[in-house]
């Protein structure tokens, strides 16, 4: 409905259930390149780039960056692809619109899968009580300013971007699956285009007008999964998320994992999903 044009990067059959990807910040579809490997036996996996991502559309006014459009963004999708219902994962800021889809439109998504982002209300109570939280989540505050970011980013051949994923504060972990040098070109072709970087930095300069949230309960059964090492969200808000989740529940802590992790520890993050999965189908059935 909003007229814009989707990318996306899809594996496995069209008719199998559609299982569907939301990526992060500073990321696009590419960071779900194992999991599209991984899942496509049985299901028809979507790696999206949200809206003002990759080579999705950026339409230039920040308010075309709500989270009520990036919902609704998910909802056209799921009708294009020719769905009704998904197995929805979200990662980071996709964790967030995730969250979001689940509590709007709950008969959308059979299960939940969120990945190192809590639920948003316990977000939004957490960081005004913990300082620790405001400090490490400083850079919402910051992108809130005009041009000023985007101009950062790209400083010193975008040494901010490269930084992110292979520093030792808030990089790869020494144990997990670190970015090739083709890796890192892959990001930095995308946000080196002209403008690459304002959509990705417009979601997050509306986020103050959108929360609290008015409604809360996630009614399908949920995995969340959390890198212990994250540097950007403490570990205590993945506990808290349990009492918003009226259904089946389950958290795994991964002790030696940074905030990227189903890039950082692919193989176990893959492993828990299809437990997750398997697990719910079986309860089912009985």
């Amino acid at each position: 409905d909003s007229g814009l044009r989707f990318h996306y990067v899809a594996a496995g059959e069209r008719g199998k259930p559609l299982m569907l990807l939301l990526h992060g910040f500073p990321e696009f579809w590419y960071s779900w390149r194992h999991q599209l490997r991984e899942f496509k036996s049985e299901y028809r996996v979507v790696a999206l780039d949200l809206r003002g991502f990759g080579e999705t559309d950026a339409p230039s006014h920040k308010e075309n960056y709500k989270l009520d459009c990036l919902i609704t963004d998910i909802k056209d999708i799921l009708e294009s692809l020719g769905y009704n219902k998904c197995v929805l994962i979200g990662h980071d800021w996709g964790g967030m619109i995730a969250w979001l889809v689940a509590i709007c439109y709950p008969e959308m998504v059979t299960k939940l899968i969120v990945v190192n982002f809590p639920h948003p209300s316990v977000f939004t109570e957490y960081i005004l009580r913990h300082p620790s939280q405001l400090i490490k989540s400083g850079y919402y505050f910051f992108f809130q300013m005009p041009w000023f970011p985007e101009f950062m980013f790209t400083v010193n051949d975008f040494k901010v971007l490269k930084s992110l994923f292979t520093s030792q504060a808030t990089g790869i972990g020494r144990k997990g699956c670190r970015l090739t040098s083709e890796d890192i070109e892959a990001y930095l072709y995308f946000f080196s285009q002209p403008g690459a970087l304002t959509g990705p930095i417009n979601h997050y300069r509306n986020i103050f007008s959108c929360l609290p949230l008015q409604h809360h309960e996630v009614i399908m059964p949920t995995l969340l999964l959390w890198g212990e090492r994250d540097a950007f969200m403490e570990v205590e808000m993945a506990e808290m998320t349990r009492i918003y989740v009226k259904n089946h529940f389950r958290l795994t802590i991964l002790s030696e994992a940074s905030h990227w992790l189903q890039q950082d520890q692919p193989d176990i993050v893959n492993k828990l999903i299809w437990t997750f999965l398997k697990e719910e189908t079986t309860r089912k059935r009985e």
